[in-house]
């Protein structure tokens, strides 16, 4: 089982490989390529969350050489449930991308680009959920944005360029706080092997232990866009294209949220920063969602929400027990999931009208009635609609809250679910405005068939025919996999909290590593 811990990073990058060698022939092999590894990725990653969940963490030293001194992946519930759900969100994506419109944009920038860019970063994104040292979290976060700059520039217009300007700049000055931390905890620990390190930041002092923490969490916020460094993403996930826009905002964010994870639960747990945390998390949910509720257009209030809705895992973090933690797991599954189809929605609806301005859109209903459920559904789901799963997760943090009891626990319970009503209410008003109203008067008189990015220029509204079957079944496939975490929610839950268990209790996490030797 050891033998498998490792594929998950090492298909996408042979596959990677493997495309580049082939270039720009041969687009059929291409789409068999691309979808055969990532198909693997997800049968290969439900073997190993039943083996994890069965026996315990399965570790992988690489060579043989064992911790601290090689490196080591470890697979737990944690990573292998993250892996699940990751490998099936990328799969639909690059369904998505291959039926899009990336044959139209050829003069812009090969294709032969774009898919090994997307597999460079499915492995880096599966290395860091299986990194068991912090410098190999480290490569893993370099190697997803690595391929994200790719996906973010690709067709090199001026706003994706200027995008990925800021992008850039906000992953170098993450990327280098990251090194001085991992030179700080070197120096003062001699390791960088999470499972010495959980064991070793027991002896530092206090104010050392405290600087190391501080450090590494602001590399992780920044990344998970956690409030006050969240600025730059409704500025910079919008302008990629759809299918890169989708798997930036389900995933991306999340490898930083699960980097908290880690560092809360497995390094520093009972911390002193939970306070800061529950603060941040009331302020990125409020501040975000007060963004949403202010945008015009779908991309820029999904990304204001996606924001928002990074408080609510941070929020599950902060508690610090295993209620809190199950909460912010079974909520990462289901933004993940989430999110994505939204985003892959609003690219459907892109390319039915070309604009995803709301002030221009109307009628849709009428117009594509699939793409409005398609629409719909998620959209209930992220507002927290019962029985959905959206729900669900909010749910288990409410009860972690009220639970807890503390005075900043109940402000946090009453400001996740104002921040609800208040995700309710935006998505409601772009449901109304874009879909059930009528089509407004000069979006009804021109018909133009015009790029994407030049009719939301020049205000022209581009009436198509429905996007090709495989991109509405991508996205639908993910909608239904939303709607199945509320008929498996008994299931999925008790996992989320034997995972949450595992977390805390840190004992079977420190066993595997140390005994990966032997």
């Amino acid at each position: 089982m050891q033998a498998l811990i490792p594929a998950p990073v090492l298909l996408p990058l042979l596959a990677a490989a493997l495309k580049l060698a082939i270039g720009g022939r041969l687009r059929r092999l291409h789409a068999l390529i691309s979808l055969a590894t990532l198909g693997a990725m997800v049968v290969i990653s439900l073997i190993l969350l039943a083996a994890a969940d069965r026996g315990g963490p399965l570790v992988a030293c690489i060579g043989g050489w064992p911790a601290p001194t090689g490196i080591c992946l470890v697979a737990d519930r944690l990573s292998t449930l993250m892996l699940v759900v990751s490998s099936a969100v990328t799969f639909c994506v690059m369904l998505y991308s291959l039926a899009n419109a990336y044959a139209d944009q050829e003069h812009l920038a090969p294709m032969a680009i774009f898919h090994p860019a997307y597999l460079i970063m499915v492995a880096g994104v599966a290395d860091a959920f299986l990194s068991g040292d912090l410098f190999n979290l480290f490569v893993a976060f370099e190697m997803l944005l690595g391929g994200s700059y790719v996906l973010l520039t690709f067709g090199g217009t001026l706003p994706r360029i200027r995008a990925g300007a800021t992008y850039t700049v906000m992953g170098l000055a993450s990327s280098m706080l990251f090194l001085i931390a991992l030179a700080i905890t070197y120096a003062s620990t001699g390791t960088l092997s999470m499972a010495q390190l959980a064991e070793r930041f027991a002896e530092l002092p206090q104010h050392l232990k405290l600087l190391v923490e501080l450090t590494l969490l602001l590399v992780f916020a920044i990344k998970a866009a956690v409030f006050p460094m969240s600025a730059w993403l409704p500025d910079s996930y919008p302008t990629a294209p759809a299918p890169a826009t989708a798997v930036f905002a389900g995933l991306l964010t999340k490898v930083g949220i699960y980097s908290i994870i880690r560092l809360e639960a497995l390094l520093f747990p009972g911390g002193p920063v939970s306070t800061i945390l529950m603060w941040a998390a009331l302020l990125t949910m409020l501040i975000g969602v007060a963004g949403a509720v202010a945008q015009t257009d779908i991309k820029r209030m999904l990304s204001f929400t996606l924001v928002s809705h990074i408080g609510y895992m941070v929020y599950g973090v902060a508690l610090s027990s295993i209620a809190g933690m199950a909460g912010a797991v079974m909520y990462v599954v289901h933004h993940i999931t989430v999110q994505t189809s939204l985003f892959l929605v609003t690219g459907l609806i892109e390319r039915r009208t070309g604009t995803t301005s709301v002030d221009r859109l109307g009628g849709l209903m009428r117009l594509a009635p699939l793409i409005a459920v398609l629409f719909f559904i998620p959209a209930m789901n992220l507002s927290g609609i019962p029985p959905m799963s959206g729900f669900l997760g909010k749910l288990l943090l409410v009860q972690a809250g009220l639970a807890d009891g503390g005075p900043l626990a109940l402000t946090l319970v009453a400001g996740s679910l104002v921040t609800s009503l208040l995700t309710l209410y935006a998505v409601a008003k772009t449901w109304g405005k874009a879909f059930w109203r009528s089509p407004p008067a000069a979006a009804g008189a021109e018909e133009t068939v015009l790029d994407s990015e030049e009719s939301s220029e020049e205000g022209a509204i581009r009436t198509t025919v429905m996007p090709p079957w495989p991109m509405v079944a991508a996205t639908a496939a993910l909608v239904v996999l939303a709607l199945s975490y509320t008929v498996l929610a008994g299931p999925l839950s008790a996992l989320a909290g034997r995972t949450a268990g595992e977390l805390m209790a840190r004992q079977p996490y420190l066993e595997a590593v140390s005994g990966s030797g032997r």
